[in-house]
């Protein structure tokens, strides 16, 4: 275990490519103050890459659906307008909310390998903490026995995973509930709780 001091730490930024829709409304939000474009079709979606809450504006004539995977890169888009903008978790809709454990599992399934390596090369945040402390349900315990099962053989998958450390039932399942503690940002942000593995920090409010 690296025990270098380290601060905070976040993912590179990458720019979200696909995301998938969380809610789609047709008629905009009944709240018009939610949103300076009220009144128009509008869709609540995540990013595949870093899971970030977006607000995107369908095409004319373009009706999503619930879990589709939509392309909202800088190329040319079948289904999405525009990117409106990042979404705070607060703003979810009650739909969205429903929908997004099971869009993060998604994700995490569709994209094994890196959520895998995760568990294969995760390193310490301080003399304190280790990283794979962040995933809920892994205490000091389940982290030694993690990073000593990896230094036999790197983690195939979460298969493997589960084979090699039975107490480990669900390492998709423990990923999803890591990204849920980060989107959210009602959450005080202290202890394991300041730290962001999976998806980018919120930007700080201009004073």
């Amino acid at each position: 275990m690296n025990n270098n001091n380290k601060k905070e730490r976040t993912p590179a930024v990458k720019k979200e490519e696909n995301a998938v829709i969380l809610d789609y409304l047709s008629r905009g939000y009944v709240k018009s103050d939610m949103s300076k474009f009220g009144g128009k079709a509008i869709a609540q979606a995540i990013g595949t890459e870093q899971f970030t809450l977006l607000e995107l504006a369908p095409k004319t004539g373009v009706d999503l659906e619930i879990q589709d995977t939509v392309y909202i890169g800088k190329g040319k888009r079948d289904k999405i307008y525009r990117v409106l903008g990042k979404l705070n978790f607060e703003n979810l809709t009650a739909t969205s909310r429903i929908e997004l454990e099971y869009a993060i599992r998604d994700i995490v399934e569709a994209n094994e390998q890196k959520y895998v390596d995760f568990f294969n090369t995760a390193d310490s945040l301080s003399t304190r903490l280790h990283s794979l402390e962040l995933i809920p349900g892994i205490g000091k315990k389940y982290m030694w026995d993690i990073i000593k099962a990896r230094e036999e053989k790197p983690f195939e998958s979460f298969e493997d995973i589960t084979k090699r450390l039975p107490t480990l039932t669900d390492p998709a399942g423990m990923i999803v509930n890591r990204v849920k503690q980060e989107l959210d940002t009602s959450t005080v942000r202290r202890g394991k709780n300041k730290y962001y593995i999976f998806t980018q920090a919120p930007r700080k409010p201009r004073r």
